[in-house]
């Protein structure tokens, strides 16, 4: 079967009767000059030695060099062969806590903007995982499932906020046993999660889930962002001016802390490591690193037919013309017979 890989090029070909008008039009006003210039037939005997069949030859190539030019751009293709495509990598859940302890601003511009800026750095490095994203505070959901489509991604990550989990809170046992759900469940290894979180947990057991992780084979990546000393959770109003901090019933402002040692032992028990987050958030690429040294499965596996480029000849043949054109002349040698110095 044959085929243009890039038909638009062919609206190209539309420039071949233009240039054809246009050495038409040279040659008859260049024609028209040298009859102004002089008498015609003393200019005649003057340019006898110039060829206009050379002339219309060499115009010629000129124009089949560019018709075959603009043809190979077009990237004329014929015949197929089969083409296997294998994606290779690992099932990898981010985990993201939503919660308004994330707005606290001890990281600038805040925690959770914080975070949703270095997961979009991480996305832009995967190569054939397969990536998914689990949202959570007081409960916890799948934000976006496991896809190759990396885009689709970071645009559920932008959709991410406080306001889209109404329950309070910080259920990292809820997040946890949301991503064992969402692998697949007959396997038992190339599965990462990556949880990203101030480590404040209210209620649950963290812990009890990190060990089903492992069960199930899921090695758990812990990020905690934010300082260990603690502070206030800011509240803004519609335009995004501070009107105060979020207080307790009893009217104490309320300070939020990383809780580290929570996430380490998560970490820990699942054979994963525990990073804490850092303006140059080299963490996640570290993250990265690791999970680039795990061993690999097959994503996806295709196969099928793919053209083949035959533009090269078009190009071969196209300046083969150029180099001709230059080395024909458009002047043809004029014999003359010599008879002598005072022979008429």
């Amino acid at each position: 079967m044959f085929r243009f890989g890039a038909e638009h090029w062919l609206y190209g070909l539309l420039l071949i009767p233009l240039l054809g008008l246009f050495f038409i039009y040279a040659f008859r006003s260049k024609r028209k000059a040298m009859a102004i210039f002089g008498n015609p037939k003393l200019m005649a005997i003057l340019a006898g030695s110039v060829s206009s069949n050379r002339r219309v030859w060499k115009t010629i190539l000129v124009l089949l060099s560019v018709g075959l030019m603009i043809l190979a751009l077009a990237r004329p293709q014929w015949g197929t062969k089969m083409r296997t495509v294998k994606r290779e990598g690992q099932d990898i859940f981010i985990a993201l806590d939503v919660s308004t302890s994330m707005l606290a601003e001890d990281i600038k511009p805040n925690r959770l903007e914080k975070a949703k800026h270095a997961i979009a750095s991480l996305i832009d490095q995967f190569r054939g995982d397969r990536v998914g994203l689990i949202a959570f505070s007081g409960k916890a959901f799948v934000q976006c499932p496991l896809t190759l489509d990396y885009g689709a991604v970071k645009m559920f990550l932008d959709a991410m906020d406080p306001e889209m989990i109404p329950v309070p809170g910080t259920a990292i046992e809820e997040a946890i046993l949301k991503a064992i759900e969402s692998f697949s469940k007959t396997e038992r290894k190339h599965k990462v999660l990556i949880l990203i979180t101030d480590g404040e947990d209210h209620g649950g057991d963290p812990l009890k889930a990190a060990k089903s992780a492992a069960n199930e084979g899921v090695v758990i990546y812990t990020v905690g962002i934010g300082t260990p000393e603690g502070v206030p959770i800011p509240i803004k109003d519609e335009r995004g001016n501070p009107i105060g901090f979020k207080k307790t019933r009893e009217g104490e402002v309320v300070m939020t802390k990383l809780d580290e040692i929570t996430l380490e032992k998560i970490a820990l028990e699942t054979g994963g490591k525990y990073y804490r987050a850092t303006p140059g958030e080299m963490e996640l690429k570290k993250i990265y690193d690791d999970i680039l040294k795990m061993e690999k499965k097959t994503l996806e596996s295709r196969e099928f037919e793919q053209y083949e480029e035959r533009f090269q000849g078009l190009v071969g043949i196209a300046l083969f013309c150029l180099a001709l054109e230059l080395f024909i002349s458009d002047r043809r040698k004029i014999k003359r017979e010599w008879k002598g110095r005072f022979e008429t």
